[in-house]
């Protein structure tokens, strides 16, 4: 398991623990972090499971691969560090990883 921080758009913290294997938007939904809204259902379709990954945290998750990026395109104000979180896999080095939620999704 790793603990997960979803930080909402009003600062709001979300602490989640989330089996590796899963991915951080299907802990997102579990738990209901608000602005996190996976209307493809995590098959990197839509864009509105957008987060920010921390920069602490960018090396670590990595780069998004092409679809991904394809993806991207729609979503609103891409930074950097956008993610998918459909397509962020968690596993035991992403303990502690924090993502914030952007201001809407696409």
């Amino acid at each position: 398991m790793a603990k997960l921080t979803f930080i909402a758009l009003d600062g709001t913290h979300f602490d989640v623990q989330a089996d590796n294997g899963s991915t951080v938007m299907e802990n997102a939904v579990r738990n209901a972090v608000p602005g996190i809204e996976a209307e493809c259902g995590g098959a990197c379709a839509c864009a509105t499971c957008h987060v920010y990954v921390d920069e602490a945290w960018t090396a670590v998750v990595g780069e998004p691969e092409s679809t991904e990026e394809d993806m991207l395109d729609f979503a609103y104000d891409v930074q950097p560090n956008s993610r998918l979180s459909c397509q962020i896999r968690v596993r035991p080095e992403l303990d502690g990883l924090v993502v914030r939620v952007p201001a809407r999704q696409s």
